[in-house]
């Protein structure tokens, strides 16, 4: 068989035109989430920027300001001199467990990111069950401070993975309940709070829910009055006390990128997300009416969308600087036998009006 000229060109214009579509699917697929991770971890700057000028403030200080102008570049400038620094390993430590641990705190909360909407259409997975994939992802975060704690082989370091361990489990509990009060999509709960603008958000509807999920989350995120994994004149420096270099590095993110993830999903659940707080006027009805200006309202959706998590930073941030850290023991006698029972009164209540409404 003999096969002319022409019809080789056309074949191998045919397999060029494939594997064009193969590399352009993968960009497709892998530059939004490199965007999401950029922007989350630029978020996390930002916010170690007004923790620091909050506090500052707080205790009559002035805070940063030679690193930049206003010192913003400061976050910058300490994690490149964590990133300089050398990776120390304990002598006697399990070094897979020690190296797997912070990578495994990292991953998993900017795995949760990927269900959270900055706009309308406007999130990287719109999964029906968008809530329930960040509490599930979430719940990874303690087992890598669990096996960071037992991989240094130190007694302070095992004991601050278990007090971590421990304490995610008696404020995920709570933590659930209040989450099962909404829908278990992320996009649904915002539309459903659009209506009515600034009346029709879940907080005025759930306001008791709203409490127990702030108090669980700052638990989540070990803040203060919950950082007990970490308490410094207790356990030196938990289970980050064997660590140095990028893997310390590593814990700091992600214990500033929970808490911001914390503060984006309090906004989607209970804050309106994207949409304006004008009552009757939603952003998603304006892109299905307006599609010539897309881009313009993706734009104010994503910064509607974080406006309303770094607002709602600032509780946070000054509670670490005006309460005074628990002990263990109020810790979990708290989450089991005060928030618990209170979330479980408010899923019932809700459920119930729920009913009565039909």
């Amino acid at each position: 068989m003999i096969i002319d000229t022409t019809e080789v060109k056309t074949i191998n214009s045919f397999y060029r035109l494939e594997s064009l579509k193969e590399v352009y699917g993968l960009i497709a697929i892998f530059v939004p989430i490199f965007t999401l991770v950029l922007g989350i971890t630029m978020g996390v700057l930002v916010i170690v920027w007004l923790e620091r000028k909050i506090s500052a403030a707080i205790q009559q200080r002035i805070g940063p300001e030679y690193a930049g102008p206003l010192g913003i570049l400061q976050a910058l400038a300490d994690g490149t001199k964590l990133l300089l620094k050398e990776d120390l390993l304990p002598s006697r430590g399990n070094n897979r467990l020690f190296g797997i641990g912070p990578s495994i705190a990292v991953l998993s909360i900017l795995l949760s990111s990927l269900v959270i909407p900055f706009g309308y259409r406007l999130v990287l997975a719109d999964l029906s069950i968008g809530v329930f994939f960040w509490i599930a992802i979430s719940s990874i975060v303690p087992i890598g401070l669990l096996m960071s704690g037992y991989g240094s082989k130190k007694k302070s370091s095992f004991s601050g993975g278990l007090r971590a361990a421990a304490q995610s489990i008696s404020y995920e509990r709570p933590f659930t309940l209040c989450v099962l009060s909404n829908s278990s999509s992320t996009v649904d709960i915002i539309e459903a709070q659009s209506k009515y603008g600034f009346g029709g958000w879940n907080l005025w509807r759930q306001p008791i829910g709203f409490l127990v999920f702030i108090m669980s989350s700052l638990a989540e995120c070990e803040r203060l009055p919950f950082d007990l994994p970490e308490a410094e004149e207790e356990l030196v420096a938990g289970y980050q006390t064997e660590y140095s270099g990028i893997k310390y590095g590593f814990f700091y993110l992600a214990s500033y990128l929970n808490l911001l993830v914390s503060s984006l999903f309090v906004t989607v659940l209970y804050l309106g997300g994207w949409n304006f707080s004008i009552p009757y006027i939603s952003i998603t009805e304006l892109f299905v009416k307006k599609n010539r200006f897309r881009v313009f309202l993706m734009a104010i959706g994503i910064f509607i969308t974080l406006a309303k998590a770094y607002l709602f930073l600032f509780i946070p941030i000054i509670t670490r600087w005006t309460l005074p850290r628990m002990r263990i023991d109020q810790l979990l006698n708290l989450g089991w036998k005060f928030l618990l029972p209170i979330s479980l009164g408010n899923l019932l209540l809700t459920t119930s009006s729920q009913l009565v409404s039909l």
